[in-house]
């Protein structure tokens, strides 16, 4: 099985031909890339926010914060980027084992690969809940004239969330066990409500 893009492809692919792999008929890239490079670009927006007013004197009262801020957006981008890939390695893997017979001694493997290709979308979803945490941290501390700017990272965070969690909801029914699916369940739900709302707090914050 061939996967469309590994770790370093997708991180230095020119966009051009992301969309062309994306728009292929093929099982990866799909979704779960969608969701990691939606939130890279949300903390690529971060850092370019924090960035310009880092070592300003009219922000210098929260120089220390937007520096902790910047590292953890830089961080949070490249982890964005393998979690991605990891979405996409997963997937693939998951999809080569529908296609076998159910009696096929290489399914045996099925329930791992399907909690691996639940967790890639899980920590997507958690790292986006806390790229709205640190987005937070910008809101009326950067300036006025990026408002837009981290308006759109705040929307790129929520619409990753939402994203990963489309992707662990499809993948839940292949959990034999009722249990674990609740548990998942009830964790991811949890994490995407979190975000709808921190989110949809700090863009009533930055009404003008």
């Amino acid at each position: 099985m061939t996967i469309a893009c590994s770790t370093n492809d997708l991180a230095s692919q020119q966009l051009g031909a992301y969309l062309d792999a994306l728009a292929a008929a093929q099982p990866v890239p799909g979704g779960g890339a969608v969701a990691g490079v939606t939130l890279a670009q949300a903390n690529a927006l971060g850092s370019m926010v924090v960035g310009y007013a880092l070592g300003k004197p009219k922000f210098a009262a929260h120089n220390a914060t937007h520096h902790a801020a910047h590292a953890m957006f830089e961080q949070a981008r490249r982890e964005a980027i393998t979690l991605a890939n990891n979405d996409a390695t997963a997937y693939g893997a998951l999809n080569a084992l529908w296609k076998l017979p159910k009696d096929d001694p290489a399914r045996s493997g099925f329930a791992d690969a399907v909690r691996a290709a639940i967790r890639a979308p899980e920590s997507t979803l958690q790292l986006a809940h806390n790229t709205l945490c640190t987005l937070e941290v910008l809101v009326g501390t950067t300036s006025a004239s990026l408002r837009s700017d981290l308006a759109i990272a705040i929307d790129l965070a929520l619409v990753a969330a939402s994203a990963a969690q489309a992707n662990v909801r499809i993948n839940l029914p292949s959990l034999s066990d009722e249990t674990e699916r609740a548990l998942v369940s009830a964790r991811t739900e949890a994490f995407l409500a979190a975000s709808h709302t921190l989110a949809l707090a700090l863009r009533a914050r930055m009404q003008p």
